[in-house]
């Protein structure tokens, strides 16, 4: 076991979106995710490093205004601050929003009497900004160390460790660092006027030239719509070809395991069902599923490193406030398009659990990526063109259209829940809007693909397996020679005509819960009378099949809406018991989208036969 000579405790403090999370990772080599907007991190990240044979943990607290709590997670990192219970405190500062900054520091610098460090973070930034801040000046006013970092790029961060480390090893604790000539709010007001130089341009005169329009009561929600419809764009011609490459690839080493099964002299049925059953379900899933969250998620990413995902939340604050919540749901919302799990666990950002709980139980009303193909097959096959043509420009407007009607259900049931069964008064909040930054691209990829693509990936794989077994032994297991999914789906017939859709439909959504990937293929092997997941042909062939199977526009349509408002998929809803700790949350999160879509399923039927009547 290794020894150290010492073993210190480090804490970062500071107001939101100052980097903290972003000089944790520099510090002990973590990947903790970043993001270019205020409240981030909503808890306590902690890791270690060790410099000249010494250890340190480090905690990075969530980001706070002031040393007067708002929230739940403010309160424990305010509390935490004044208790003093750790060997040093390093301030980060932001040194593009430095008279802000430094009236939170100067609180802290009254208040703690523990060892602190000034971090003067994005000190690039404010170079870029004509901002010159005299380091040596602030550390003589405030009577602590002081250290410029541009933490993105590793910039000080050397030099910060130094310091850490001579601080530490002194032995002398300093009782108040804040020289008592000065009140708090005339240090403040010295230590900028004094310390801080910046050009007679305003330095923030080019964010707030591109917010006179983004943000702007006329250009802020059509520039949304334009930038989301440019993304599935995008995601929809990027994800064409490499999904049917890896198809390919997967068809061709399932043949070769078929080959070596029968080497081996594994017995048929155990072949088939690893084969045609878990093996052909998880690639069908990974060749679906991986390319679009692959381009999706990226691109999401990029907006939220560039500082424009603020900019959503703040166009749609006023939306939210109607509909009785938050105004951070629109973010949880956004991210629920890459992933309806991923955008649950974002609700931590809201500071309230009454709103919380609204974000967490509306999110699967906006679809998921892995909705999206299954979307898009249906735009293309039914409403552009009869043949399975039209452009990808008219296909993501079309589906840009959907995605703004799950918005509207969102903001409807969001404003329901909060008039009845989570009824309660909006919490006001402050919204920072950070500024512009040009994003990493090599961190934004590499984060992207880790920490969301291939995560949200293995969490499906791994419920998926099972799956695609049960679906094989329902397919292949017959009585009276007829298959068990055949019976199941004659059951469901009934129910499934209602709602202007059929039993096949019904038994694809049914089995497709752990993964929504493979709702389409199960509706396809129904109809085929196979015995798996079929391959999907190209659009022209997939829709003369489903027009022999008595599919009509009604059909179609109702089958949209069913996959754009049904039940959560199985990671979704593991995730939100996760969040909530609540089984009675977790059920109504199941039913409440379902119940939207058989509501709206209906009504589409019933005009489509009033108008066939008339």
């Amino acid at each position: 076991m290794k020894s150290y000579r010492n073993t210190y405790n480090i804490v970062l403090a500071g107001n939101p979106n100052v980097g903290k999370s972003t000089v944790f990772n520099n510090l002990t080599g973590l990947r903790n995710h970043t993001g270019n907007w205020a409240g981030k991190t909503v808890d306590c990240s902690q890791g270690e490093y060790v410099f000249k044979s010494n250890r340190y943990f480090v905690q990075d607290l969530p980001g706070t205004y002031s040393l007067t709590p708002n929230s739940a997670e403010e309160a424990a990192a305010c509390e935490y601050i004044i208790s003093g219970s750790y060997d040093i405190l390093v301030i980060v500062l932001d040194s593009t929003c430095i008279e802000r900054n430094i009236k939170f520091a100067v609180q802290i610098l009254s208040s703690v009497k523990s060892k602190c460090i000034i971090c003067l973070n994005l000190i690039d930034e404010a170079e870029k900004k004509g901002i010159t801040i005299n380091s040596e000046k602030m550390s003589e006013l405030l009577g602590v160390p002081v250290i410029s970092t541009a933490a993105r790029s590793g910039i000080g961060i050397e030099t910060l460790k130094l310091k850490i480390e001579d601080l530490s090893a002194k032995k002398k604790t300093l009782e108040k660092c804040v020289k008592p000539t000065f009140d708090n709010a005339n240090l403040s007001e010295t230590v900028f006027n004094e310390c801080c130089q910046t050009k007679e341009k305003s330095s923030d005169s080019f964010d707030r030239s591109i917010d006179k329009y983004l943000i702007s009561k006329t250009f802020g929600i059509p520039s949304m719509l334009i930038l989301f419809l440019l993304i599935f764009w995008i995601t929809i011609i990027g994800a064409n070809y490499p999904s049917e490459w890896l198809s390919k690839i997967f068809e061709a080493i399932g043949k070769k395991l078929n080959d070596f099964l029968i080497y081996v002299k594994c017995p048929e049925i155990i072949s088939s069902a690893l084969t045609d059953g878990v093996y052909r379900t998880l690639t069908w899933i990974i060749a679906v599923m991986l390319p679009p969250m692959a381009i999706f998620f990226p691109l999401f990413t990029l907006l939220e490193d560039s500082g424009y995902l603020p900019r959503i939340a703040f166009n749609m604050d006023s939306a939210f406030e109607k509909a009785g919540t938050h105004g951070k749901q629109s973010l949880t919302m956004a991210m629920g398009f890459g992933c309806n799990a991923c955008g649950v666990t974002g609700c931590r950002i809201i500071d309230s659990p009454r709103e919380r709980l609204i974000a967490v139980t509306t999110n699967s009303l906006v679809p998921c990526n892995g909705r999206f193909p299954m979307l898009i097959a249906i735009i293309s096959m039914f409403m552009i063109g009869t043949n399975g043509g039209g452009s990808s420009a008219l296909k993501a407007v079309v589906l840009t259209g959907a995605v703004c009607f799950s918005i509207a259900v969102t903001l409807l049931m969001s404003k329901i829940l909060s008039k009845t069964v989570l009824k309660g008064v909006p919490s006001s909040f402050v919204l920072e809007l950070p500024p512009y930054r040009r994003p990493q691209f090599g961190k934004v990829i590499i984060r992207s693909i880790f920490d969301r693509t291939l995560f949200v990936l293995f969490r499906a794989i791994v419920i998926a397996a099972p799956a695609g077994l049960l679906i094989w032994i329902l397919a292949n297991v017959k009585i009276e020679d007829i298959s068990l999914l055949s019976r199941f789906t004659e059951i469901l017939d009934p129910f499934g005509v209602i709602l202007g859709l059929n039993g096949a439909i019904l038994a694809g959504f049914i089995l497709g819960f752990p993964a929504n990937e493979i709702v389409l293929p199960i509706i396809l092997m129904i109809y085929l009378s196979s015995g798996t997941l079929e391959q999907l042909p190209d659009l022209m062939q997939m829709r003369e099949i489903l027009l022999q199977n008595g599919w009509t526009m009604t059909t179609a349509i109702c089958t949209l809406i069913f996959a754009m408002f049904h039940f959560p998929c199985s990671t979704t809803l593991i995730t939100i018991y996760k969040e909530t700790k609540s089984i009675k949350w977790t059920l109504f999160s199941f039913f409440m989208p379902l119940t939207v879509g058989v509501t709206v399923c209906l009504v589409i039927r019933a005009v489509s036969e009033l108008l066939m009547f008339f």
